[in-house]
């Protein structure tokens, strides 16, 4: 497989999206929404295909399955960034040398971004509409799962540039399989950045196989620790929701902390997740305070497998502490600095929690579940990064871009 021409066709194109003014690129990001309500029957029949190909009691179904209001959503997405300021030519500082150079930091494209991802056809749509409007031709690696998915997604995109007199190589579908990811992870020259999107394992597989930089995005497993001083009914509310509102997202909840001082509560806590069905792995405190209190076929011992894993489903750890602090050290323990949480009414223990753990975004009395950049106001997003280099949290248009000095003068030569 020789992918190079389709790197250089996507070169090609990131060149040519630098010539768009703002308006043009908010109007194309119109089209392409316009065109993808348009398109919804024949997205929804090729979307059909690959889930006949997968088991409905699969996590991925639901980030795999397409709806006419999740089309709809995404379109008001791309709206929604085409109403955004734009990212480029921002000026970042500013200032003047005393031999009179003036030097400029200016906001740039990255250039060419590959965006490697699995069974998740919406994000072929939020990587367009993202990096169009931050001046970058995009190389997608979906997954072979949704590959009837992406392919018909790409093609309305693609008609819609070409309609629009937009280079249609701004964005462009790889093939299916792991030979096209192993050239796009070894495309230095051609490629300037590469974002994974997905499970642990495709993320660690993209950092330790790439040559071009990586962002790493994704791997979400979620803490919320329920403080000595915390609100039952806030707490009840915010772990349903931030456990059952979608399992298969990243911000999903995935362990439970509780202050042993709150034990009795833990019943009161965890009630409504039975209605989902949600099996509870809790160590031996919590096991004792729910036993006789939550369904018996939905409470198992937890073992140490039951901490430090994203479970994308309806399952989630219960651990009890004795302090804040033993709180603290088993999310830095067992974390993926994406998302974490406290539920206290004690403004000190927030400051504390919101001081001392490490993660993208740390939460006081919120679910976990608004990690996103829409939800953050930033329109849709590319992913949330989970590393401190250069982005970090929900990656939406200021993080895909870059910058550079531009410096005038009038003659000036270094002694």
């Amino acid at each position: 497989m020789n992918l190079k021409p389709m790197f250089e066709q996507s070169r090609a194109a990131s060149v040519q999206l630098n010539l768009l003014d703002e308006q043009k690129i908010n109007e194309v990001l119109g089209c392409v929404a316009d065109a993808a309500e348009a398109a919804t029957d024949y997205i929804l029949a090729e979307n059909a295909k690959d889930l006949a190909r997968m088991d409905r009691s699969n996590p991925m179904y639901d980030r795999l399955m397409l709806t006419p209001e999740r089309i709809a959503g995404i379109a008001a997405d791309m709206r929604q960034v085409a109403t955004l300021p734009s990212p480029l030519g921002r000026v970042l500082e500013q200032w003047v040398r005393p031999n009179g150079m003036q030097i400029t930091k200016v906001s740039v494209p990255f250039g060419v971004i590959g965006v490697v991802y699995e069974a998740r056809p919406n994000v072929s749509f939020d990587v367009f509409s993202l990096c169009f409007k931050s001046g970058n031709a995009c190389l997608l690696k979906g997954g072979t799962d949704a590959y009837n998915s992406n392919a018909a997604i790409v093609s309305v995109i693609r008609e819609t540039l070409d309609r629009c007199g937009v280079n249609a190589d701004a964005v462009i579908l790889l093939p299916a399989g792991r030979e096209a990811t192993g050239e796009l992870l070894a495309a230095v020259g051609d490629v300037d950045l590469i974002i994974p999107r997905g499970s642990k394992g495709l993320i660690d597989y993209v950092r330790d196989h790439a040559r071009v930089p990586v962002i790493e995005t994704g791997a979400g497993i979620c803490h919320t620790y329920f403080d000595a001083a915390g609100d039952t009914a806030k707490g009840a509310a915010i772990i349903n929701n931030a456990k059952t509102r979608r399992v298969s997202v990243c911000n999903a909840l995935d362990s439970l902390i509780v202050h042993s001082a709150r034990l009795a509560d833990l019943p009161a806590l965890c009630a409504k997740l039975s209605e989902s069905r949600v099996l509870i792995y809790a160590d031996p405190r919590a096991y004792a305070a729910l036993e006789g209190h939550y369904p018996s076929d939905l409470l198992a011992p937890a073992t140490d497998s039951s901490f430090g894993t994203e479970f994308l489903d309806y399952k989630m750890s219960v651990k009890t502490v004795d302090t804040i602090a033993e709180a603290i050290d088993h999310v830095t323990r067992y974390s993926s600095k994406h998302s974490e949480a406290i539920v206290t009414e004690d403004a000190d223990a927030a400051r504390l929690y919101l001081k001392r753990v490490d993660a993208a975004c740390v939460y006081v009395n919120v679910s976990t579940a608004f990690t996103d950049g829409g939800q953050f106001g930033f329109g849709a997003e590319i992913g949330i990064s989970t590393q401190k280099l250069h982005a970090r949290g929900p990656m939406a248009l200021r993080e895909l871009t870059s910058y550079k000095y531009l410096i005038e003068g009038d003659g000036q030569i270094r002694a």
